[in-house]
């Protein structure tokens, strides 16, 4: 029998923080997971999260707990497998320091992910971006500040915590316009601006006149966005766009949504796939794919240029009653 508690611990310091040098959101998804899987397997085996060994987390119970996640707490498929890679990684470091448990790991390392249906992905047409855009009150502070920012969105396809982490000294407005950040994976990237971004992240940053660690989109007092409040506004102004394009009912809009919109148009606009995959800071550019099989326009256009087999067209008719009364026999 192995205590977990250490195995956690050197988990998180050794392997996340010192090896592998994880982010800070890498390391609070663990944690989330880890947490929820000892309060589960604690009412499972009636023992104290602090005194539960490695020998209690079994497959079965490992396979019990997804299951929780899914029908409980109805978890989509994509988190269930986001929290099992997580189980996978703290089974992999303990095998190297408990071979004694090889066994029982192996068992745990070999639940495999769960397949899911990919459904197409979800972004705005352009009269869905105008509409959206011409919400928010330029005549207050808080509307000037979120239309920009949804411009901004909208036009370089940042991601929601990359648009929180942005900073004076990360925008630049003179030659070459453009905005830098450090997205996923600790990738740093640069990525330029229309002339109508510039015009009005330049209107903004004037009024806004904040220091130059200062976040680019404050709150009122001055603190970075959270999230959540991003999400809320953003849910807030694709309802009353909704009531002047009515397209928008149907569509849910979230930050990642308006990232999408910014991939699509780069592709409509006839932008190749790698260049995309640079521009969203994509890891691989199989990621890129599912804009691909998304725009249905660019589906077309390969169809006109195919050379349809030559068919004509037919219709039914009926065979006489008595062949048909024959047939029949």
């Amino acid at each position: 029998m192995s205590a977990l508690a250490p195995i956690l611990q050197a988990f998180f310091t050794d392997r996340l923080a010192r090896q592998r040098q994880a982010s800070p959101h890498t390391i609070a998804a663990y944690r989330d997971t880890l947490r929820l899987l000892l309060a589960f397997a604690s009412a499972r085996t009636t023992t104290a999260p602090s005194r539960i060994d490695l020998a209690q987390l079994d497959a079965p119970l490992i396979a019990s707990f997804l299951d929780d996640l899914e029908h409980k707490r109805k978890n989509s498929v994509r988190t269930r497998n986001a929290r099992l890679a997580a189980i996978h990684s703290l089974f992999r470091y303990a095998a190297l320091h408990h071979p004694e448990h090889a066994a029982s790991i192996q068992r745990v390392l070999a639940i495999p992910p769960k397949r899911f249906d990919r459904a197409l992905i979800t972004y705005l047409a352009d009269e869905e971006v105008a509409a959206l855009l011409a919400v928010p009150d330029p005549r207050t502070w808080i509307g000037r500040r979120d239309r920009t920012m949804l411009l901004l969105a909208i036009q370089t396809g940042l991601r929601i915590s990359e648009l929180i982490g942005l900073v004076g000294t990360d925008v630049h407005l003179g030659t070459g316009a453009h905005v830098s950040c450090c997205g996923k994976g600790r990738k740093n990237r640069i990525t330029p601006l229309t002339g109508v971004t510039v015009a009005v992240l330049r209107a903004w940053m004037a009024e806004h006149a904040g220091e130059p660690a200062a976040p680019v989109f404050p709150t009122r007092r001055g603190h970075m966005l959270s999230r959540d409040a991003i999400e809320r506004l953003i849910s807030r102004y694709s309802a009353i766009a909704a009531r002047r394009c009515p397209t928008l009912r149907n569509k849910r809009v979230t930050a990642h949504v308006l990232r999408h919109t910014a991939a699509m148009q780069l592709l409509q606009a006839g932008v190749d796939t790698s260049v995309i995959a640079l521009w969203l800071g994509h890891e691989s550019i199989e990621t890129t794919q599912i804009y691909l099989h998304a725009d249905l326009t660019l589906k077309e256009r390969a169809l006109a240029r195919t050379r349809p087999p030559r068919c004509q067209p037919s219709r039914y008719k009926a065979p006489d009653n008595i062949l048909a009364w024959l047939e029949a026999l």
